[in-house]
């Protein structure tokens, strides 16, 4: 089969091909019809994630048709139309039993504790506890783009981040999470200020919802512009970016007892950073982490995606075979681009 493969961190990714995947004793083979390009996977080529192991296929945001089940899968057939969770959930562990899989003690996790989805065929674990049957509305590449940004979007902004009607969420980037967020925040009646360094980012942001955009780089204290567009800060902030400016500005552009949800990943010498302190113990504030989303809670997705609420398919901006995909993946470190882009040529 045609996969996207790369032997070393850092290194070339060439289109080649590989050997097809055996089909998993409790998973399955799913034909991918599209997948996502993620920064995720970029973190993941640049050696940034302890579990990949080399040579590697990267791809974790997918949707595809079931073509093979192995024998002990129970609820899923050939044919079926499907997606799924970046982090697959064992169903056996501490965390599984407590509703919690997304961080899951033996989690799976295409094309990062494995092989994943720039291939014409990628086998998934635990196909039983993790694996979302796609509604007739919503096609492949719709599908594609619920995860893994949209999805960790919704649980960080509604479960991690609690959003209220009439509450103030600032969105710290407008990537794919970041749109994500924006798209859901005004979906449950918040208002929305988003903050990037690209006008092209930020224009889109408003597009799909933002109420105000601040051009982070235009501004001399892009916190003390954020405490005085929402009256006093944000009850929510996300990192939708993952550096030590975003991450500090998240939590300092919070209001007395704001709620920050960090959900861009910190790598490299982002890894570790300051963290002010004296506002989180003099503001009663709160800092939590969001990590994906249980398979069960695609459905709340579904229904607003059914009664109009939420339109994922807005978040992509452009589709591309393999061999581009391949191409902007290795660019992603620059940030450059706007929105969701789909393979769905492979």
């Amino acid at each position: 089969m045609r996969a996207a493969y790369y032997e070393q961190f850092k290194g070339s990714i060439s289109i080649r091909s590989v050997a097809e995947p055996q089909v998993p004793e409790n998973g399955v083979i799913i034909a991918v019809k599209a997948t996502g390009i993620c920064l995720s996977d970029w973190h993941g080529w640049q050696g940034h994630d302890p579990d990949i192991r080399l040579p590697h296929v990267p791809g974790h945001e997918l949707a595809g048709e079931i073509v093979a089940v192995g024998s002990g899968v129970k609820k899923w057939q050939g044919g079926e139309r499907v997606t799924l969770p970046f982090v697959c959930g064992c169903g056996t562990c501490p965390q599984c039993t407590t509703g919690n899989p997304q961080v899951c003690d033996h989690q799976f996790q295409p094309g990062f504790t494995h092989w994943g989805s720039f291939a014409e065929l990628v086998a998934i674990h635990y196909a039983d506890q993790n694996l979302v049957r796609l509604p007739d509305n919503l096609d492949f590449v719709a599908a594609t783009s619920l995860g893994c940004r949209f999805i960790t979007s919704f649980r960080a902004v509604l479960d991690q981040g609690q959003l209220q009607a009439g509450q103030w969420l600032v969105v710290h980037g407008c990537g794919g999470v970041g749109l994500a967020a924006i798209m859901i925040g005004r979906a449950v009646g918040a208002r929305v200020l988003a903050v990037d360094i690209a006008d092209e980012k930020l224009k889109l942001a408003a597009q799909l919802g933002a109420n105000v955009t601040i051009n982070g780089r235009n501004e001399d204290d892009p916190v003390d512009a954020i405490r005085k567009l929402t009256g006093g800060g944000g009850h929510v902030s996300i990192d939708a970016v993952g550096t030590i400016e975003t991450c500090s500005n998240s939590i300092a552009g919070l209001r007395k007892r704001g709620r920050h949800v960090q959900v861009g990943l910190l790598a490299g010498d982002h890894f570790r950073p300051p963290i002010p302190m004296e506002l989180v113990t003099a503001n009663e504030l709160e800092i939590v982490g969001s990590h994906g989303m249980p398979a069960a809670d695609y459905q709340r997705i579904f229904k607003m995606i059914a009664a109009g609420e939420l339109d994922p398919g807005k978040l992509v901006t452009e589709m591309v075979d393999l061999q581009k995909g391949v191409e902007l993946l290795q660019d992603m470190g620059r940030f450059s681009n706007s929105g969701v882009i789909v393979i769905d040529e492979i």
